[in-house]
């Protein structure tokens, strides 16, 4: 169950620490005093969708926890327990910035929005105000008799069937319609994937090759220059290496008094000797080691025409035809490694189909079984809530078409006035019947919640008298089952509490902030006076409410 809620600064209240008990809980206060700021601060810890805001003006950031005690909840420490986090206490933290950014915690381990809105669904179930509303649509009518007959979890593993079912069937659709071009397509593939083996191009391959034939188809000019160079450097006839010798001869007979004076010169002179002979020798080497071989670069070009031809036609450019090779290899192996047998593929699709129906067979029995009972229990708190004549029944009829739900549509019908048979509520309840019906019906729905913790936000709204006795006798009843946290404007309800929450707003110049406390017994009693009669609080009036907040706290109820 919620033992303690901390909020600050968010909405109009800076900082708010509240500690919960067991049993029933009336939280009250007058109208626009932040009730429904304890109940969105709650919803964001369970993984409402978050806003900037709900951060209160001039603050940085929105900082709210709640703590569960998980005594007896195994689903929830189950959930703990699989995540390897801590299951004997749970402590949900969310923090909103004035950004409108979020982070979520459990347990002080991150987590995402959706793993707080999963577990909190293990935790709390809220009845809203709303909810009359909600009893207009018929999936409401589904999910509500499901929960009575504890079909929710078998449900949803039915949907996951049908979702399986669908998808199969849809598999075995395009295979049988789109076969044919299945097969063309691969053919296509075969083919090509083929062209591009036998072409066998290495990824390295393209640049070397123009290389080589850039070499090659300049090779003739280049043993011509390079021969031509050669003899520039040693011909016998006039090769600078013999006029380099001569120089060098020449400058050896100067007499001796300027020979020191060209030492440098000489110096020079055999150094470029040296140069000069290496560099004749590696031209003598180049082309006397070189052969031209018109062959090769036929073979080149042969080669090249071929890769540049074979990407024409894929319209790529020759560099890509390696990617090319390897994505049409996978997508073909695709093709052909997931071509599943259509014989198999149809048996999968049958017994996936029968599955299904059988588990819908299950559910729609159990929905047929538990739609009486849930009709008289219903039938049951109307008549408490002053609806004695009134004629509630569940109808369950079959569909024509299977649903991830099932085979079954539900219907809540109900007849206000005797001798008239049941029709849909969207057609013959009231206003004020449609709030008591669904008074009724969530009291009904929260008697079989196996969840510790339950929220009712102004679910009295239209109803008042001895009617609002009873919902608060109703209400305190559960109370014994569960944690019942009620939002009512209702003394009447609010005097059946086992605690007392009053939330107050206090205004100055400055800034708006909201209070709330739990009351004592002295303050349940003024607090319900000004329920029953406003701000100023007569004798007759306190003493109306202390008769009242006693008479509902004895063992009678």
């Amino acid at each position: 169950m919620l033992i303690q809620l901390a909020i600050r600064d968010f909405a109009i209240v800076d900082t708010l620490d509240l500690e919960f008990q067991a049993g029933m809980t009336a939280i009250t206060g007058e109208t626009g005093a932040g009730k429904s700021i304890l109940l969105g601060a709650l919803g964001l810890c369970l993984g409402e969708r978050a806003d900037a805001g709900g951060v209160r003006h001039g603050a940085e950031r929105a900082d709210l926890s709640a703590r569960f005690d998980l005594s007896g909840r195994a689903e929830a420490r189950a959930w703990l327990a699989a995540r390897e986090l801590p299951s004997e206490e749970c402590l949900l933290r969310r923090v909103v910035t004035a950004s409108g950014r979020s982070k979520a915690w459990i347990n002080g381990q991150p987590c995402t929005i959706a793993d707080l809105r999963e577990l909190g669904e293990c935790l709390i179930d809220v009845h809203s105000q709303h909810a009359h509303q909600a009893l207009l649509n018929e999936e409401t009518h589904r999910r509500l008799l499901d929960d009575a007959a504890g079909q929710r979890r078998a449900v949803d593993e039915l949907a996951a069937l049908h979702r399986q079912w669908q998808s199969l069937r849809k598999q075995y659709r395009q295979r049988s319609e789109n076969d044919e071009e299945r097969e063309a397509k691969r053919q296509l593939l075969r083919y090509q994937v083929e062209e591009l083996v036998q072409l066998a191009l290495q990824a390295d391959e393209l640049e070397a090759l123009e290389q080589e034939q850039e070499t090659l188809a300049h090779l003739e000019e280049s043993l011509r220059e390079a021969q031509f160079a050669a003899d520039c450097c040693d011909h016998d006839e006039g090769g600078a290496l013999g006029l380099l010798l001569q120089a060098h001869t020449r400058l050896s007979r100067v007499p001796g008094s300027d020979r020191g004076s060209l030492a440098e010169a000489l110096g020079m002179l055999n150094d470029a000797q040296i140069q000069l002979e290496e560099a004749a020798r590696e031209l003598h080497h180049f082309v006397e080691s070189t052969e031209l071989d018109p062959q090769r670069l036929a073979w080149v070009d042969e080669r090249l025409g071929e890769i540049h031809r074979i990407a024409r036609k894929h319209h790529v450019m020759p560099d890509e035809l390696v990617e090319l090779h390897q994505r049409l290899s996978a997508e073909l192996a695709t093709l052909e490694g997931g071509d599943e047998d259509l014989d198999s593929l149809r048996a999968r699709l049958e017994e996936t189909r029968q599955h299904y129906r059988d588990a819908a067979r299950q559910i729609s029995e159990a929905r047929q079984t538990s739609a009486t009972e849930f009709a008289r229990q219903v039938q049951e708190q109307l008549a408490f809530l002053g609806m004695e004549k009134a004629r509630f029944a569940v109808e369950v009829t079959p569909l024509e078409t299977p649903q991830p739900h099932g085979v079954d549509r539900v219907s809540l019908l109900i007849s206000a006035n005797p001798g008239q048979p049941p029709r849909p509520l969207a057609k013959v309840a009231s206003g004020g019947e449609l709030s008591r019906v669904s008074l009724a019906i969530q009291v009904v729905a929260a008697s079989h919640s196996t969840l510790a913790t339950l929220v009712f936000d102004e679910v009295d709204v239209g109803i008042s008298g001895a009617t609002a006795e009873i919902v608060g006798q109703l209400l305190r009843r559960l109370g014994h089952k569960a944690q019942i946290m009620t939002v009512t404007h209702l003394p009447q309800v609010a005097a059946q509490a086992h605690q007392h929450l009053h939330i107050e707003k206090q205004s100055s110049d400055e800034a708006t902030r909201t209070r709330m406390a739990q009351l004592d017994e002295a303050g349940r009693v003024r607090e319900i006076a000004r329920m029953l009669g406003g701000v100023k609080l007569s004798e007759r009036t306190l003493a109306h409410a202390r008769e009242m907040l006693a008479a509902s706290q004895t063992g009678a109820h």
